[in-house]
């Protein structure tokens, strides 16, 4: 076999579907279980500690057949900001989105207040992202800060 041979990674090919790459290590079962890989039916392909030239070290989950909507992928982007959707149809990367905490959050993450209205009422809540980088959010009605290690996701 040749060198270029054992350097090879061979992981099946997606006709259709989407690859989360660039997760970091430390979060890629948690974004597993975020977006509910457990119950999914799909060919599911799960990769972690590969090597990155971006971060070093990496994870990856190609998911064969499912395509994210707007709030999977914002619960996505709390737990690991920054990854990159790659969109497959037909084995081709046709679209590349790379994701990041939008400026609000609206009925995905649980206020931690216990007074809070959110809390007490049948109602959405909703959360300014305050700092992107740390991951810090305010709550629209109680003006609570949450910092990104105390988020509850719904």
């Amino acid at each position: 076999m040749s060198d270029k041979k054992k350097k090879e990674l061979l992981v099946a090919a997606l006709e259709n579907g989407t690859a989360i790459d660039h997760i970091p290590p430390g979060q890629l079962f948690k974004v597993a279980q975020l977006i509910g890989l457990y119950t999914m039916n799909n060919r599911i392909t799960f990769g972690n500690n590969l090597k990155s030239k971006k971060m070093g070290r990496k994870g990856m989950i190609k998911i064969a057949d499912k395509f994210f909507e707007e709030d999977e992928i914002n619960r996505i982007a709390l737990i690991a900001p920054n990854v990159v959707l790659n969109i497959i149809r037909d084995y081709e990367v046709v679209e590349k989105k790379c994701i990041s905490l939008p400026d609000e959050l609206t009925d995905i993450v649980r206020c931690n207040n216990p007074k809070c209205i959110t809390n007490n009422e049948p109602m959405k809540t909703h959360f300014y992202v305050i700092d992107k980088s740390s991951g810090t959010i305010k709550c629209r009605y109680c003006e609570r800060k949450i910092n990104k290690e105390d988020i509850i996701i719904k």
